[in-house]
């Protein structure tokens, strides 16, 4: 695939994730380097739908680490079971929430960060290896339509 991507023109989510999806998957086809898929893959959804932040954290050294991302610099280390990240690592499940201030323990890694959604990536063997972060500089900007895309995106992961 061609390092392009056609987004529809369209306020729909669920149209973007319908047509966004098929294109990451033929993107991180056959490509083994995960930095390298990871990097494209926050990459096209910052592209796709203009979140203020998307990148990942990496399960290194009992904790989570900062690896491919889009947008402003961001927290380098996150412990499991803080903030938002680290409460879907320990949790094993989507986390969704609609203004950051209220959830407990959130780290304010920006200010201008007002909702978030972190999704976790799993192995094949069922372990959680990394987490999906996405924030909005908007309150209560994600819904189920993004849990859904977001999840079956980090499905894609799982399969590297």
């Amino acid at each position: 695939m061609a390092e392009t991507l056609s987004i529809p023109q369209t306020a729909n989510r669920q149209a973007i994730y319908d047509s966004l999806i098929p294109q990451i998957a033929a993107l991180v086809e056959g490509e083994p380097d995960l930095v390298a898929n990871l990097a494209n893959i926050a990459a096209a959804l910052k592209e796709a739908f203009g979140f203020f932040w998307v990148g990942f954290y990496l399960k290194k050294d009992n904790q989570l680490v900062l690896g491919p991302f889009q947008g402003p610099i961001a927290c380098t280390r996150i412990a499991f079971g803080k903030g938002v990240c680290g409460a879907s690592y320990t949790r094993r499940e989507t986390i969704l929430v609609p203004d950051v201030e209220q959830f407990p323990g959130h780290i304010a890694c920006s200010s201008a960060s007002k909702s978030e959604i972190v999704v976790p990536v799993f192995d094949r063997s069922g372990n959680v290896t990394m987490v999906l972060d996405v924030d909005s500089d908007q309150l209560n900007d994600f819904s189920e339509v993004d849990a859904n895309g977001l999840e079956q995106i980090a499905q894609l992961i799982t399969n590297f």
